[in-house]
């Protein structure tokens, strides 16, 4: 499921934006803006995989908040959807997924989405990270790494295999990592989403964790309320 961020400035058209999204699946709005430099604060802020973005906008348009991503390193995709045709080849120059006129079908939305996933499929099969280890330098996939750890000025990236230390912070590594398939749950620890199996109360406002391929791992009394929304659990 990608996580999905939708900007317009219409608040009817963001209502529409999410019943279709509702309808097609394959999608979780984590959040809506309806202006570009909103816009910009929640992509950096809640990390979507796919925008579906407006073009014109009060201020600067969906053409400069599209033209700004490119010099993200993990940029989202992007999903024009507009009432103007005539911005299409600029769309396109910008390596936009796809380019959807109002009003919108649930057809063609769902062909929209579609392309998104295939290009987030192979955006994830794609993500490496390249660690040292014995004086050489190996590739490892994204879907090796089990678990991320903080230590003073390095990070130890955990696989089912072997552990890895590479010099550097957990937070400029987590600005590198699929939000989908990672998360925060400390300061010093991001976990493979995939590895939760449950949450375990410790007691004094205090809970774990439960990791289904290791010991249990504490959750950041900050990083709390975050796990819970990610898990869909009530605060």
């Amino acid at each position: 499921m990608m996580r999905c961020l939708i900007v317009d400035d219409e608040p009817l058209a963001i209502q529409v934006l999410r019943s279709l999204a509702e309808r097609t699946g394959g999608l979780e709005i984590v959040g809506t803006a309806q202006h570009a430099r909103a816009a910009m604060h929640a992509i950096a802020t809640l990390r979507p995989e796919l925008v579906l973005l407006d073009i014109g906008m009060p201020g600067a348009s969906g053409i400069d908040v599209a033209r700004e991503l490119r010099a993200h390193e993990q940029p989202p995709l992007v999903v024009f959807v507009t009432a103007y045709d005539h911005f299409a080849a600029q769309a396109f120059d910008l390596d936009v997924t796809d380019y959807v006129l109002k009003p919108v079908q649930q057809d063609r939305f769902a062909r929209a989405l579609g392309r998104a996933a295939e290009r987030h499929a192979q955006r994830t099969d794609q993500a490496v990270l390249w660690l040292p280890y014995a004086g050489t330098m190996q590739r490892v996939p994204l879907t090796d790494v089990l678990q991320l750890d903080a230590e003073r000025d390095y990070v130890r990236v955990v696989t089912a295999d072997r552990t890895y230390l590479m010099r550097g912070t957990l937070t400029d590594l987590e600005q590198r990592l699929p939000p989908g398939n990672f998360l925060r749950v400390h300061r010093s620890t991001i976990l493979r989403t995939d590895r939760i199996s449950g949450l375990r109360h410790v007691g004094a406002g205090t809970w774990d964790i439960l990791d289904s391929e290791g010991e249990p791992v504490r959750i950041g009394r900050s990083y709390l309320d975050q796990v819970r929304a990610h898990l869909g659990l009530p605060g």
